[in-house]
């Protein structure tokens, strides 16, 4: 197993055993995950106008193992993205008002301008290093908890 391996397994181990400490902790610049395959936090940078939408991740050309990008939109919304300008492959993880997890795009290629449908009512994106969703089991149905989230339609509110 190569360095990054080892270094995405370990980053995956730690994330997971910090389980219940994670929830005690809710920050805007923090997102943390949840299902029946443990939990997770990733640091983020949250996109929540439309010019730090249209940016995300362009011109980057490393993404730290747990970090991120959260796009939060005002209202559910029909969303696509593509990979214009984006130089690293993303796994984009669409969750609906909620919180909760409605689609997961692993792997989307590094500049490749096809559009990438996330789905009808997403209010939330969440982009993260390509391949560690499969990795670590994010699936449908997984959970997020940020304070962007309304705590009143929150599945996992902070």
């Amino acid at each position: 197993m190569g360095k990054c391996g080892k270094v995405a397994r370990l980053a995956v181990f730690v994330a997971m055993m910090a389980g219940p400490a994670l929830a005690a902790e809710c920050g805007e610049d923090q997102v943390h995950l949840k299902g029946d395959w443990g939990q997770a936090r990733f640091s983020v940078e949250v996109a929540d106008d439309r010019a730090e939408r249209n940016r995300g991740l362009m011109n980057r050309e490393k993404l730290p193992m747990s970090a991120g990008m959260l796009f939060v939109y005002n209202a559910p919304t029909s969303v696509s993205f593509w990979m214009r300008n984006t130089l690293i492959p993303l796994d984009m993880i669409f969750m609906d008002s909620t919180g909760t997890v409605q689609r997961v795009h692993s792997n989307a290629v590094p500049l490749d301008q096809t559009p990438i449908f996330g789905g009808n009512n997403i209010q939330y994106v969440l982009e993260i290093n390509g391949g560690l969703a499969e990795r670590m089991g994010i699936e449908v149905g997984s959970v997020l908890q940020h304070p962007a989230i309304d705590p009143a339609r929150a599945a996992w509110p902070c």
